[in-house]
């Protein structure tokens, strides 16, 4: 019979860039709130804050459209997640940025665990609007990332363009999985952007579903 432990985590991650704390849970529900009043939401952060019968989502990162666009992640995949991020945006928005998704990834394999008795792949198609992405994702313990999203704008928000592939990656490294994520058709960076992360939210949701079964879902016999 597969096993019915809770999948979830908590990371903290401080470097001289950012000082982070995550906590997730891959199948949602209440979280306990984390050690620091900086991670509640105010009027200028609680865009990201969402709290459901079945979820419990808090992003504070200081980039508002990359709180959207984790949030977009977290409710799409089932996620429960508690995030809250102090990084030198004096400087850019990259540190913090690439180190938010360094500590999600990590989350995402701390709680998952061995991978035995999961799908173990996953893939989706996500439309927003006029704009439709593709995500296929591989718990293959090898992490790659293959990511196309043809974005045009140097700035969405707060948030650079350029950083968009390079979170995707920076998760992908944390999480030690493969992605390949493609926005297949679109005008509006926006919508390109949400809806790959869209996407990449439903692949992961599949790919993490339980089989029923305690089997490694390789012909290696371990991943």
């Amino acid at each position: 019979m597969a096993s019915t432990t809770p999948r979830w985590a908590t990371i903290v991650r401080n470097t001289n860039e950012t000082k982070i704390r995550v906590q997730l849970s891959l199948d949602g529900g209440e979280l306990p709130p984390l050690d620091s009043s900086s991670s509640k939401p105010t009027p200028e952060t609680d865009h990201a804050t969402q709290k459901s019968q079945s979820q419990e989502i808090v992003i504070n990162t200081g980039v508002g459209f990359f709180d959207h666009m984790l949030h977009a992640l977290a409710k799409h995949s089932g996620w429960s997640i508690n995030l809250f991020c102090d990084g030198d945006l004096h400087v850019d928005d990259h540190h913090t940025t690439e180190d938010c998704a360094i500590a999600i990834g990590l989350a995402l394999k701390k709680a998952l665990g061995p991978i035995i008795g999961y799908k173990r792949f996953g893939y989706a198609y996500a439309p927003l609007d006029e704009a439709l992405s593709r995500a296929v994702v591989d718990l293959s313990s090898r992490p790659y990332a293959t990511i196309d999203l043809g974005l045009k704008r140097e700035k969405l928000g707060q948030l650079s363009t350029e950083m968009v592939p390079h979170v995707l990656r920076s998760f992908a490294q944390g999480a030690g999985i493969t992605i390949h994520v493609d926005c297949i058709r679109g005008e509006n960076d926006h919508h390109r952007a949400e809806s790959a992360f869209k996407a990449l939210a439903i692949a992961i949701r599949e790919a993490t579903s339980r089989t029923g079964k305690n089997e490694v879902p390789s012909t290696k016999g371990v991943l």
